[in-house]
């Protein structure tokens, strides 16, 4: 009978943890956010205590307004900049239909050997140009209906963020009793061994992190410095939208390119020959060198572990795998070089031999 109670208990724990976990669903993708940015920022926080005697419901909510004036701030100054350049891009692609390309540069004719065929292909571009645009008339209206429902994605992840931004301050205030509860239930789970997961978890976290998210910062302030040389309209909203697509792999490209065609557009050959060139082997190249290193730094896995757990993250789980995937594979990696280094047979053997050295050679 004293079995039968126990069963019934473990079942019936089980059942509100899954009930627990139903009700939590909704909110996993912002809880996650939530905890990365209160993780990435966490040595701040002991920081402000002390400096604030102590106060940590203070130290947390300073933290929580400057999470919120710095992701806030930049998207409402993206939200109205992004307005006026979608009109002006509406316009340009008016202008395409009605006009065509302009008339090739005078001095693409006088390049050596290659000068007519460019010629020729500026005309066959043209031409074709305005036969794509002929016939994407009849799928208007569900371009529009394309654009209205990723609108709705967009005003959802508005929202998640907001979300975020508020749960960030109890993963500030109460950080080090959550912490204290994973710590325990590891230690219950898996043994000694917990201390080492939990390192393992928090420095793969810490190396992604700066590694994502310092490239991406990188390769922002390199667009907005190129997009300033060349004379490119909205170049500080370009350099957050930069930031923001540095986040996904060939993002920054989606920016850079339009820019270089709009340069060409207007005639400015130069710096659209310098922003191609600053595009490719500078904002794009930055990517191939930084990442790799911060997210390395520090750490004894092998890189191509925590690269292929970014990319792949990525694709299976959506913008967290950025920093699930890697997680994941660090973890399973250690567990499994954990279990070739303890093999029971080989430590049996290596007891064995360890006897019979002992032994006394007979007489």
């Amino acid at each position: 009978m004293p079995n039968n109670d126990r069963l019934l208990l473990q079942i019936l724990v089980l059942a509100l943890l899954g009930a627990s976990l139903w009700v939590l669903a909704p909110f996993w993708s912002a809880l996650f956010w939530a905890a990365v940015l209160s993780f990435a920022s966490w040595p701040l926080m002991p920081l402000l205590t002390r400096a604030l005697k102590g106060h940590v419901t203070a130290a947390a909510t300073i933290l929580t307004l400057g999470w919120m004036l710095l992701v806030a701030v930049p998207l409402v100054m993206l939200g109205f900049n992004l307005a006026d350049h979608i009109r002006d891009a509406m316009d340009l692609v008016k202008d395409l239909q009605l006009r065509g390309l302009p008339a090739a540069p005078s001095w693409l004719d006088d390049i050596p050997l290659v000068g007519e065929r460019l010629v020729a292909l500026w005309a066959t571009i043209d031409q074709q140009g305005a036969e794509f645009f002929d016939s994407l008339k009849p799928y208007m209206g569900q371009v529009g209906n394309w654009l209205l429902a990723r609108s709705a994605q967009i005003g959802a992840g508005v929202l998640e963020l907001a979300l975020s931004l508020v749960l960030v301050f109890f993963f500030y205030r109460d950080g080090p009793r959550m912490a204290t509860l994973v710590h325990s239930g590891l230690h219950r789970l898996i043994g000694d061994r917990a201390d080492h997961y939990l390192e393992l978890v928090a420095g793969t976290v810490q190396r992604v992190v700066n590694g994502v998210i310092g490239t991406a910062a990188a390769q922002a302030l390199l667009a907005l410095i190129g997009f300033w040389i060349a004379g490119v309209p909205g170049a500080l909203v370009l350099g957050l939208l930069t930031f923001a697509l540095s986040l996904i792999p060939m993002g920054p490209p989606l920016i850079w390119i339009p820019a270089t065609a709009w340069l060409v557009w207007q005639g400015e050959y130069g710096y659209a020959v310098f922003l191609a060139i600053w595009g490719t082997f500078i904002i794009s190249g930055v990517d191939n060198v930084l990442k790799p290193y911060l997210i390395s730094r520090g750490g004894n896995l092998p890189l191509v572990v925590v690269l292929l757990g970014v990319f792949g993250g990525l694709v299976a789980f959506g913008f967290m795998g950025l920093f699930l995937g890697p997680t994941l594979l660090a973890v399973a990696y250690s567990l499994v070089g954990d279990w070739i280094a303890h093999d029971p047979a080989q430590q049996q053997n290596v007891e064995t031999v360890g006897e019979r050295v002992t032994e006394k050679p007979p007489v």
